[in-house]
């Protein structure tokens, strides 16, 4: 059975799977389909056509499946889907893709979104990753696996956030950020490999070792990055890590992050 609060609002066309709880003034529009014990707290906001997967806790005030922020969109059939177990704080909204971007905005599980967190049409957003306070996504972007986005971070449109990558806070992305590094600045740098983060995620030291030795040649060897990627590629033949990440550059259409802290990139940093 699900949990409607009499206040709520609900289209006849809604799909609620058991144990959906709805709070007060939330509104649940046609086309959306919401995934069994999923929480919707009061003033929340879904529009279709949108699928929300099982066990997700919606906060209040929070908007889902919105038309897009694009000029061009023309009230063509667009979607969001949205996975399982994911925590989606206050304020928190994810728009519906465009026609022309694919259709599609999709957001994997188990991941945590923060207040007033935005992602645009047509992103793309991975498993298991936190989008910090006012953590913001243009349109068209790619999140991988397990990655972190400080609080009011930006991604430019078609941006892409490597696996385990980890923005600070205040970072200004208009090239892709690798993965795997701790990536900070609004003239971002690259700060190491976040190491903290990877053992937290299992990583054993064999394999942090190898993700280090691989960033050392590719941002510290004075080698080209087609000559980087080509000693990668030798070296680390049977390394999967290594192996996405030489993947990754290799598919950066408009180039990654990859310069080194100054004194003036650690200023804007906060000196982290």
């Amino acid at each position: 059975m699900s949990l409607l609060h009499p206040l709520c609002a609900i289209d006849p066309s809604a799909v609620l799977g058991d144990g959906v709880a709805v709070g007060a003034f939330a509104s649940i529009g046609a086309g959306v389909e919401v995934g069994d014990r999923t929480e919707i707290a009061a003033g929340a906001r879904l529009q279709g056509p949108t699928r929300i997967g099982s066990e997700n806790r919606i906060h209040s005030n929070v908007c889902l499946g919105g038309d897009p922020q694009d000029l061009k969109f023309a009230g063509e059939a667009v979607r969001l889907e949205v996975g399982d177990r994911n925590v989606i704080r206050e304020f928190t909204t994810f728009h519906r893709g465009t026609g022309k971007g694919g259709g599609l905005t999709r957001v994997g599980d188990e991941n945590l979104f923060m207040v007033y967190s935005h992602v645009a049409h047509d992103c793309s957003v991975g498993s298991r990753t936190i989008f910090a306070n006012c953590a913001t996504l243009a349109g068209h972007v790619e999140v991988g696996d397990d990655a972190i986005i400080g609080a009011f971070t930006a991604v430019q449109q078609y941006g892409r956030v490597g696996k385990h990558a980890y923005l600070g806070g205040y970072t200004r992305i208009l090239a892709d950020a690798l993965p795997f590094v701790k990536t900070v600045g609004l003239r971002p740098a690259v700060y190491g490999v976040n190491r903290i983060g990877l053992k937290r995620k299992g990583f054993d030291d064999d394999r942090v070792r190898a993700i280090q030795r691989a960033c050392r040649i590719f941002l510290r060897s004075g080698l080209n990055t087609t000559q980087a990627l080509e000693q990668l590629e030798t070296e680390f033949a049977d390394q999967a890590d290594v192996r996405y990440f030489v993947e990754f550059v290799r598919g950066a259409k408009r180039g990654v992050v990859k310069a080194l802290p100054t004194r003036r990139a650690e200023e804007d940093s906060g000196g982290e």
